[in-house]
């Protein structure tokens, strides 16, 4: 079914709109690929806060047209959807996660803030763990110094309490015996 001006004027708005605030788009083509399978891609996507859309290559040259992804343009052949996201590595993740279990879903391109991206790139942006995964080795980093500063600390005071208790130990013997000859 084909669009009217004033529906293809809506679709590259909206897209123009998700593409404003994005980091990343992937593109990837879908031949042959089953309504069911998309559908799960799109539900995959849909939790990830990824925006994936089906659509007319010319729509999506407008909808780039004049932002960082405009180098983009020259990839956009053949049935291709399109995976955009606020997020650096939600939208390659979600396409390439789904691409190793479908076949018929190929990654064909991607832009990060600007820069062109091949399928290799696409596939090593996609590996990139996720921001919470990240933020949480980097707190595991930064504890590291601050645990062998306290172990450090702690051996310092058994040591400290093995020295005096082994001077005192004599005394305290001595006490009790003093006390039993008052």
């Amino acid at each position: 079914m084909s669009l009217n001006l004033n529906d293809k004027k809506a679709v590259v708005a909206e897209v123009a709109a998700q593409v404003a605030t994005a980091q990343t788009i992937v593109v990837a083509e879908y031949r042959g690929i089953q309504v069911g399978h998309l559908t799960q891609l799109r539900a995959k996507a849909r939790d990830q806060g990824v925006y994936l859309r089906v659509l007319k290559n010319t729509l999506a040259r407008r909808a780039v047209e004049g932002t960082a992804f405009a180098d983009l343009a020259s990839q956009l052949t053949g049935p291709l959807i399109y995976s955009i996201s606020d997020d650096a590595v939600a939208a390659a993740k979600v396409i390439a996660d789904f691409a190793k279990t479908n076949d018929k879903l190929v990654v064909k391109a991607g832009n990060f803030a600007g820069k062109s991206l091949d399928k290799a790139a696409v596939v090593a942006l996609a590996n990139i763990p996720s921001r919470e995964v990240l933020l949480a080795q980097l707190l595991g980093m930064m504890q590291v110094p601050v645990a062998g500063f306290t172990r450090g600390l702690a051996a310092l005071a058994a040591k400290k309490e093995a020295e005096s208790g082994t001077v005192a130990a004599p005394a305290a013997e001595a006490a009790p015996a003093a006390e039993a000859e008052a």
